[in-house]
């Protein structure tokens, strides 16, 4: 839509050397045209994450349905062509001529920010949106959209393209006994440069979501390969009996499940899952929890459906009350033996949701609940409930009881072995360690840390790197597996040790990342099954001590190439078997191409090509950083012009969570099944 421009703008006396400044010079957007201008403000990124957020926003209006128990099957379909058709059976949007706007209420919440049923009235008591952005931004997003209606024994249809425009008024064109929404939208590829949707994702979203309304089915199918869909001919796709990936989740246990779910590959401490479900002062509080023989726990926070991966109020009521009464009930214990807020959350899953009418977040990203009255009800509802469970089942109590009492003496013990380890200053102003080769640099902002495996490519980094922004810090061999050892025993590791003094941020309860000391750190490690193996244990480390470096876009993955690739006399690097192909030549015949492996030293190979088109080709394989020379570190993994770096970040950290439990715990048959199951998506380096 063309910009709104005044006709006789005002002209004001500039001041000496600027330029004016008047109403001509101030933009009016109308209608959905803010959301494709800036759509990063609405659905925070264009990358994956903002792909995927339009599918979140559709069914969240499906979900809100079913949380006022208006709706209980909600279907999400991907189609051909980067189509997404969600369905519902709830009310159905209303379609009669609204009072203000004077199109149909339909059009209105299609096209119009800010409009909605969650503003106030009795259209909703509880739901996720804050705003009345949400389908209609998912609108402005797309080039087609098709919304159709049940509704009072009618079938209604509008359509909309180009950025949310409408096609034609909404119309009536059937009778239906059905009641629900059907949206079907095309997300628009000048806006999103990849719209291939990810199956896990969404399934994983939508199970998630499935635990949190008890009762909901929620069906997801995978019609992309499927031609010739009929997606007008029913209301539910999966009437068709399409040949074709899908999935359905329905948990009347709710938040139970998702406790026992998340605990499937963990040893617990009890086998009953404590769970309350009770309303306070206006607010809704549900919340499920489970000891498990680990020393991490896992809080999931939600409010409204909407998961809190930075917690909030609801969740410190939470923590409160829950260090309160296991003090409280744990008679007899000196006030030395008191438990701590750390000792009460040791090998604790637990799942906190509230809902509530008025509700406010902290941030755009609705991370962390902000409404007061949400800690004092979760405080209220859980401190009641947890106190009457342990006093009713003896057995788990008794259990929990041990757990706690083995974290607080395993914490003074861990305390007594760390003080000795972090004597003053240990950590705060110690002398650098002796491998790492610092930068000049002190502005942290500009400073670089390369972690390099051996001494070999530490001395290659070194010799290469850029010494005023870049440092090296040389790793003998495997690091500990952190994913069980408390704090004493990492510090007690002079390899995790090095590497936390050179970080500068301490570790534990005395951690700050504001003191990093590069905000660039970046894992180098071989090509190769050991390589990988240390990027995980790094990895490992990383996540549960330092997740505030990797939130804050710190962490990297240098990759450096697998080939280096002489053509006469030019110079190519390949990243990969495909690229190695491409530069050598692919469409040569076979017949026509001799190689032989030439011995080098420590683990290079050489091929050397010989065509009748090309004179010469040599191909040489880097197996490992200590391989390359100086200058062809530099120019391929250190140079910040023409390297490539990997951001390491957590879409999804409950995924994560498990992840790394699965993999670097002790549950083999759990990893077994995991590398059994996925492995076909390796790419193995034999």
């Amino acid at each position: 839509m063309a910009e709104k421009k005044v006709k006789k703008p005002i002209k004001a006396a500039p001041k000496s050397g600027g330029s004016s400044y008047g109403a001509s010079d101030i933009t009016v957007l109308e209608g959905l045209e803010a959301v494709r201008r800036r759509p990063g403000m609405y659905i925070g990124t264009t990358g994956s994450a903002g792909l995927h957020h339009l599918v979140w926003e559709v069914f969240d209006n499906s979900r809100d349905e079913a949380m006022g128990d208006f709706a209980n099957d909600v279907e999400i379909a991907l189609l051909p062509d980067n189509r997404v058709r969600v369905a519902d059976n709830g009310r159905g949007i209303p379609v009669e001529i609204h009072p203000k706007t004077k199109v149909s209420t339909l059009e209105t919440v299609m096209t119009m920010l800010h409009a909605g049923g969650k503003f106030g009235g009795e259209g909703y008591k509880v739901s996720g949106g804050l705003h009345g952005v949400g389908v209609s931004v998912v609108n402005a997003l797309s080039t087609h959209l098709r919304a159709e209606v049940h509704r009072d024994g009618g079938q209604y249809v509008q359509e909309y393209k180009n950025g949310g425009k409408p096609v034609g008024k909404t119309k009536k064109v059937g009778t239906s006994k059905l009641h629900g929404t059907i949206i079907t939208f095309e997300s628009d590829g000048s806006i999103f440069p990849d719209r291939e949707l990810n199956w896990e994702t969404i399934v994983s979203h939508m199970r998630q979501q499935a635990y949190l309304v008890k009762g909901l089915r929620i069906s997801i199918l995978d019609l992309r390969k499927v031609e010739n869909v009929k997606d007008e001919e029913v209301f539910y796709l999966r009437e068709l009996g399409l040949d074709a990936p899908s999935v359905t989740f329905y948990f009347e246990g709710g938040l139970r499940s998702l406790v026992s779910f998340q605990n499937h590959h963990l040893e617990t401490i009890h086998k009953t899952v404590f769970y309350v479900e009770k309303e306070q002062d206006g607010v809704h509080v549900e919340i499920a929890l489970q000891y498990v023989d680990d020393i991490t726990s896992r809080i999931s926070a939600f409010a409204n459906n909407i998961y809190n991966a930075e917690g909030g109020t609801h969740v410190t009521g939470f923590k409160t009350a829950l260090t309160r009464t296991l003090n409280a009930k744990n008679g007899g214990a000196k006030e030395s033996d008191s438990f701590t807020g750390d000792d009460a959350l040791e090998g604790l899953t637990a799942v906190v949701s509230v809902k509530l009418r008025e509700i406010q977040f902290e941030g755009q990203t609705k991370g962390k609940l902000g409404s007061v009255e949400a800690r004092g009800a979760t405080e209220a509802v859980f401190g009641e409930a947890f106190g009457m469970f342990l006093e009713e089942h003896p057995e788990e109590a008794r259990a929990i009881f041990g757990k706690i009492t083995l974290a607080m003496k395993a914490r003074k013990a861990a305390k007594a072995a760390k003080d000795s380890i972090m004597r003053k200053g240990a950590l705060d102003g110690m002398t650098l360690p002796g491998k790492l080769a610092d930068c000049q640099t002190k502005d942290a902002s500009e400073s670089e840390l390369f972690i390099v495996e051996g001494d070999s490519a530490g001395g290659t980094a070194k010799m290469g790197r850029d010494r005023r922004i870049q440092a090296i810090l040389p790793l003998r061999g495997k690091i500990l597996n952190i994913e069980r050892a408390r704090i004493d025993k990492m510090l007690a590791s002079e390899q995790i040790r090095n590497l936390v003094v050179a970080l500068g941020t301490a570790i534990g309860d005395i951690f700050d990342v504001s003191k990093l000391r590069y905000h660039k750190i970046i894992i180098a490690t071989d090509a190769d099954v050991d390589g990988a193996h240390i990027r995980t244990l790094l990895l490992t480390l990383m996540y549960r001590h330092f997740r505030p470096v990797i939130d804050g876009g710190f962490l990297y993955i240098a990759q450096p190439p697998l080939f280096k690739v002489r053509k006469g006399k030019e110079i190519h690097y390949a990243y990969s078997d495909d690229e190695r192909i491409k530069l050598v030549g692919k469409d040569l015949p076979l017949e026509e191409v001799t190689s032989e492996q030439v011995a080098g030293e420590g683990e290079e190979e050489t091929e050397e090509i010989k065509t009748k088109k090309t004179p010469k080709v040599s191909v040489q394989r880097y197996k490992g950083l200590g391989e390359m020379n100086a200058e062809e570190l530099w120019e391929t993994t250190m140079d910040p012009a023409r390297r490539i770096l990997l951001q390491v970040g957590i879409e999804d950290a409950q995924e994560a969570d498990m992840v790394f439990d699965m993999l670097m715990g002790t549950d083999v048959p759990a990893r077994k099944s995991f590398i059994q199951s996925h492995a076909k998506e390796a790419t193995l380096d034999i």
